[in-house]
C-alpha cells in the first residue's frame, strides 16, 4: 500500500502572540498568495503563489498546541494571508484537527471563494470568520483590487450569515476612495439587519507597508494620499454605531 503525502499549508509567516487578529491572544499563520492586489497592501511579499515555505499541517497543530497555554479563555489560531481560501482543501484538515485540541479558529479573508471545501471549512471548523470588505461598489473594488468583485465577497457573507455563526467585518479607511460617508452608510444598510455580525473592525489608512512595495521594485499606487485625521476615523465610527453593535479602530 501507498502512503499517501502529508497535507501542507504553504505558509509566509507566523505571528506567536498575535493581539489584532481575532479575540484574545492568537496564534497567527499568514499563507502564501492572493489573486488581489490591492492597492495599500501592507503584505504585498504574501501576494506571489509561488514562495512561502511547506509545513506539513501535523506540525503546526503541535507547534498550535505547544501555544494553547498562551491563548486562555478567548484566544485561539488565525488564519489569514494573503488569502487562506486559496488553500481551503488543507485547512479543513487543519481546522478540524485544531477543534479536535479544543482550539478557537478563526478565518480572515477576502471572501472571493465560496467553494466546496470552503463551505466544509466554514459550516464545521471556522469558530470566526473575519471578512474583507473593500468596496460597497463593483467600480470601487476594481480600481483598489484590480479584479471584479461579482458578489462573491457578498456571496460568503449571506452564507455565513445562513449559518448563523460569528462574523466580524473589516474596512480600511481610504480618504477620497472608501472613507466617503455616502459608502459607510451603504455598507452599514447593507448589512443591518445581519444576526451573526459582532463588530467591525475600521482598519484608518497608513503607509507601513511603502518599503515592501519598494523592495519587491513595484511602483506603491497611493503615494499621493494622505492619512486619515483624527476627525474623518471618528465621524466614519460615528456613523457606522448607528448600523452595527460594536465599531473597533484598528
Amino acid at each position: 500500500m501507498t502512503n499517501l503525502p502529508e497535507e501542507v499549508l504553504n505558509v509566509h509567516s507566523i505571528e506567536s502572540l498575535g493581539t489584532h487578529d481575532g479575540p484574545g491572544v492568537r496564534w497567527v499563520l499568514f499563507l502564501q498568495g492572493c489573486k488581489l492586489k490591492c492597492v495599500y497592501c501592507h503584505n504585498p511579499d504574501t501576494i506571489a503563489m509561488e514562495g512561502g515555505t511547506a509545513y506539513p499541517i501535523t506540525q503546526l497543530v503541535k507547534k498550535a498546541v505547544n501555544m494553547k497555554s498562551y491563548f486562555g479563555a478567548t484566544g485561539g489560531v488565525t488564519v489569514s494571508g494573503g488569502e487562506p481560501l486559496l488553500q481551503a482543501k488543507a485547512l479543513v484538515s487543519f481546522f478540524k484537527a485544531l477543534k479536535a485540541q479544543g482550539i478557537h479558529t478563526a478565518l480572515d479573508t477576502n471572501g472571493r471563494i465560496l467553494n466546496h471545501f470552503t463551505k466544509i471549512l466554514l459550516d464545521e471548523y471556522t469558530d470566526l470568520v473575519m471578512l474583507d470588505i473593500k468596496h460597497m461598489t463593483e467600480k470601487g473594488y476594481q480600481s483598489i483590487t484590480g479584479m471584479r468583485n461579482k458578489e462573491t465577497t457578498f456571496n460568503l457573507a449571506k452564507y455565513r450569515e445562513q449559518s448563523g455563526r460569528p462574523m466580524w467585518l473589516r474596512y480600511v479607511l481610504i480618504p477620497g476612495m472608501t472613507n466617503q460617508n455616502q459608502l459607510l452608510h451603504q455598507m452599514g444598510e447593507y448589512f443591518k439587519d445581519y444576526k451573526t455580525i459582532e463588530k467591525i473592525e475600521l482598519q484608518p489608512y497608513h503607509k507601513l507597508g511603502v518599503h515592501k512595495w519598494e523592495a519587491l521594485g513595484w511602483d506603491y499606487p497611493l503615494k499621493g494620499v494622505r492619512e486619515n485625521t483624527m476627525e474623518e476615523i471618528a465621524k466614519a465610527k460615528a456613523i457606522l454605531n448607528g448600523y452595527f453593535k460594536e465599531v473597533k479602530i484598528n
